[in-house]
């Protein structure tokens, strides 16, 4: 597990690299100085997105199956990984902070369009406007 690393994964990167394409700069990555280290912060608004894998923070809606070796051990650190995931989440919003959690899977093709509106309206700020209105092209 060691080859795993803790930022600047594809899912985390893709999400940045849409901030950007939007706009949205000026935020942090990896911030230590909030509960849970979120992965991308605009410390000033406290707004924090959380990349999660659907393997190791057990996506709800994927339903991975759990390795057949050593069965114990994953069920163990899947349920340490859940509980630390709603450890930092319910801090996060303890002060103030509004989260975004954002599976990996919400950021495959299919699912871009509906993602990147969401980031986007998570994000924005209230003198922005809707984001019909500043991507027109890209309404379905």
């Amino acid at each position: 597990m060691q080859g795993n690393k803790r930022r600047d994964t594809s899912p985390e990167m893709k999400v940045r690299r849409m901030l950007r394409e939007m706009g949205f700069t000026g935020y942090r990555v990896d911030w230590a100085k909030a509960p849970g280290r979120p992965d991308v912060a605009f410390v000033g608004r406290k707004i924090a997105i959380e990349v999660r894998g659907c393997f190791w923070h057990r996506c709800p809606t994927c339903q991975l199956s759990v390795p057949k070796k050593n069965v114990e051990y994953w069920e163990a650190k899947f349920a340490r990984n859940i509980e630390r995931d709603e450890r930092n989440l319910a801090a996060l919003e303890e002060q103030g902070w509004r989260v975004l959690v954002l599976w990996e899977h919400q950021l495959r093709k299919k699912e871009l369009p509906t993602t990147r509106r969401l980031i986007y309206e998570t994000v924005r700020r209230p003198d922005d406007p809707p984001y019909d209105e500043a991507f027109p092209e890209e309404v379905e």
